[in-house]
Parts: C-alpha cells; structure tokens; sequence
C-alpha cells in the first residue's frame, strides 16, 4: 500500500509514519518545501503536486493543521485554525479531483471538539454537533474533506480525543505543574477526558485505511473516558505527586481566555463506537496503563 501523509512532522503524523513504514506500507510525506526522493511538494496557499504524485496513491492521510493549543485565541489566532484546516483541506481536495489516479481512501484529522460541551451525555460518531468556535471549526473541516466523495473516494473524518505521548501535546503540558507538585483538579473536576494512547491513534488510523467498510466521522478515543478528577488522581499516581492544588475555572479562563473554556472545562464523553463496531482492538483501553506506558514507568 503506498500512502501520502502531510502534517508528517507533527505529533501525530511523525508517529503515524513510524507505524505504516513497520507495516510495510510505503510512505510519501507531502511537504510545503524542499521534498527529497519519495516526498511530495505542495503547498495549501497555493501550487500544484509535484511529479513524485503522478504515480498514483492507494490512500492520503490529511494531518496539518495550526495548532490549537499554543497562544491565546485571538481573533487572528482563530482565523489561522480556521484557514489551515478549512481551506487548507479544501485546495488540497481540489487537487485530489485533479489526479489522474486519485486515491481510494481520503483520512482527515478532525477532534472530538466537534460535539462541544456535553456534560454526562455518552457522545457516538451519530450523536449531534456542539456549539461554540471548535465545533463551527469541526463541522466545516469535515465537510471541505467531503468534497473528494463525489468522485467515489472513501472518506474518513477521524475524530481525534486527548492525544497521550511523551513527545508533546496535552501530556506533556500537564506534566509540567505535577512534576512540581502543583497538580490538581481543573474547574470543578466532573468534566468528562476522552484521551487516546498515541500507540492506539497510529493503530487506529492503519485500521481505517485498511478497512473498507468505515467511512465517515470516526472516533479516536480510548473506550473509558474519565473525569478531569479521575484523570489527575491516575497521572499522580503513576509518577508518584501530589494532586491537591486545583486550578478554578476563574483562574483557567484569565490565563487562557475562551481556549480554556472549549479546551480544559468542556465536558465529552465520547465512544468510539465506530471503530469498535469493526473490530478494532484497543491496546491501551485503561487510561493507567496508557500513562505508564506513555510514560515508561512500571
């Protein structure tokens, strides 16, 4: 199978290219600039494939993306979320059309951030979307990747939960206050954290390539969310710090604005139904054993 990534040096893609090239799937990484052998060059703002994608793709994996957690939202903060996933995966849409051997399957990162703030309220890939700048985000996400079913091309919109790795992301950002035992509880603690191992994202994203039958929103989230509460008593335990400084919403929304509001306070209680349904096998379905192996400690 031969697959083209882009986002292939993010958190998610650089894991992702480890994964497939031990799965003997060959592995084209789509760059904005300086490609070498078996790269692809593209740019979202603007520019065609280069030649290295004339030989045809079995599958395109869509992972770029700004980062959504670094910086402030500002109203240009959000306008870059929106255009680099928005209209970024649009033009990268509209060059798939143009393909003279387009792929079969299309996956494009999405987030659980779809469903918004939900509170207790068990959330499938059926249930409806949220309100608010993330789920407005989502929505629109999903369909600019959509554009490429009209030519018979399988889509997946994987939704993305808390990603857990050592190398980045929300796990490493959280680590910083426990380490130095500072950790605690956020807001009031009983909003829900659907995390996922990273081992489990990369597992999860080879298993939708691979299977014919999932087409869609996916969710990519480990079977057991738990509590704000439950999760910061497990990552003390596991690194052995205290967990009784808490963090109130009050303080969460003056240092981060509305980013604290949709990223640390919302509530999703998310299934990953979908995936489950087709017989994919989590590796780490507790959220203990996912810390200590992220973690590698015993």
């Amino acid at each position: 199978m031969k697959v083209a990534i882009t986002g292939s040096s993010g958190l998610i893609g650089s894991s992702l290219v480890s994964f497939l090239s031990k799965k003997d799937v060959t592995v084209s990484k789509i760059l904005r600039e300086n490609p070498e052998e078996n790269e692809i060059s593209w740019k979202p703002e603007g520019g065609d494939w280069d030649s290295a994608f004339a030989g045809g793709i079995d599958g395109i994996v869509h992972l770029a993306g700004e980062n959504v957690a670094s910086g402030r939202w500002t109203k240009t903060k959000k306008k870059k979320i929106r255009n680099s996933r928005i209209e970024g995966t649009k033009r990268l849409c509209e060059y798939i059309l143009k393909l003279p051997n387009p792929p079969s399957v299309f996956i494009c990162a999405s987030a659980i951030g779809f469903y918004g703030d939900r509170g207790m309220e068990f959330l499938n890939e059926g249930s409806p979307r949220g309100s608010g700048f993330l789920p407005d985000v989502c929505v629109g996400w999903e369909e600019a990747a959509n554009i490429v079913s009209k030519a018979g091309i399988r889509v997946v919109n994987v939704r993305f939960g808390i990603v857990l790795s050592k190398d980045g992301g929300a796990l490493v950002k959280m680590l910083t206050p426990f380490n130095i035992g500072m950790g605690g509880k956020i807001g009031s603690g009983t909003q829900y954290m659907s995390w996922v191992a990273m081992d489990d994202v990369t597992g999860a994203i080879h298993h939708a390539l691979v299977t014919d039958s999932l087409k869609g929103p996916v969710n990519i989230t480990a079977p057991y969310p738990v509590t704000n509460i439950e999760f910061t008593h497990t990552l003390g335990k596991v690194i052995n710090r205290p967990t009784v400084i808490p963090m109130p919403a009050f303080a969460a929304r003056l240092a981060l604005g509305e980013m604290a509001k949709d990223l640390l306070l919302a509530s999703a209680k998310v299934a990953p139904k979908k995936l489950s349904d087709s017989g994919y096998e989590f590796q780490y379905p507790e959220l203990e054993d996912a810390l200590r192996h992220a973690l590698s400690v015993d």
